[in-house]
């Protein structure tokens, strides 16, 4: 039987598993971004790694909103969490999602810079002194809270493979099984 396009009571369907594996990518490339800034700084990696890193953390927010959208269409059919533990971490994962982008998007407008992601122009800068408050908040809590993300995707991989081996719940196949 062919994978449905919406979730199931048993299995994610494939909109949700393109949203979840194309994120997935995505943020190991943010991550790789960082991880070579601060390892290589100044190297051609780091060049060419940090180059893109606005514009993927973009396309990562936009994921987000589309994903949390697509969640929200399919609340009733979607798989059950596991344990209330379970519930709770994927909101933190998915408030933290949403929170380190738009912390990241307050420095980048109190800079009175402009973005722009992909060539295409998202926000005018302007003139004038920062917005000091804004970009101090931006710079501290963008990179701490996206460690802590890191943290808690890679608890989420390891909450898996625990299911899986201890807990004989086999979760990783609502996500990645050929149903």
């Amino acid at each position: 039987m062919a994978l449905p396009l919406r979730d199931t009571t048993t299995h994610y369907g494939r909109i949700s598993r393109a949203f979840h594996w194309a994120m997935a990518l995505l943020f190991a490339w943010q991550f790789t971004s960082v991880a070579a800034r601060v390892l290589f700084e100044d190297s051609a990696f780091d060049d060419f790694m940090w180059a893109w890193h606005r514009d993927v953390g973009v396309l990562l927010f936009t994921l987000l909103l589309l994903r949390g959208a697509w969640g929200l269409l399919n609340l009733s059919r979607r798989p059950p969490s596991v344990s209330v533990m379970a519930k709770l971490g994927h909101l933190v994962l998915y408030g933290l999602m949403l929170v380190v982008p738009l912390v990241a998007l307050l420095r980048q407008y109190g800079s009175g810079r402009s973005l722009s992601a992909f060539g295409i122009p998202l926000m005018p800068g302007f003139e004038g002194p920062e917005i000091e408050w804004m970009v101090a908040l931006g710079s501290i809590f963008h990179g701490l809270l996206g460690w802590t993300l890191l943290v808690l995707i890679l608890g989420h991989v390891a909450m898996v493979a625990i299911h899986r081996r201890y807990a004989h719940h086999d979760v990783l196949t609502r996500m990645a099984g050929s149903r």
